[in-house]
């Protein structure tokens, strides 16, 4: 069975950030590749994935 795709909703709740940030990231990049279907965006749970491995940021030892 395939996974499931997130709304741009769904990926605002996840993320803990606005609608208005997502759209913004769709517009400008820099947000999670999407895929359209006419009117409507979807993510795929892999790509959101890959794309918050990339934003871990590693601390210096003080």
């Amino acid at each position: 069975m395939a996974a499931k795709h997130l709304s741009p909703e769904d990926l605002a709740d996840r993320l803990g950030v606005s609608i208005a940030t997502v759209y913004a990231w769709n517009s400008r990049g820099g947000g999670p590749r999407f895929m359209k279907f006419g009117k409507h965006v979807r993510y795929k749970i892999a790509d959101v994935e890959a794309w918050e491995d990339k934003h871990y940021v590693e601390q210096m030892a003080s």
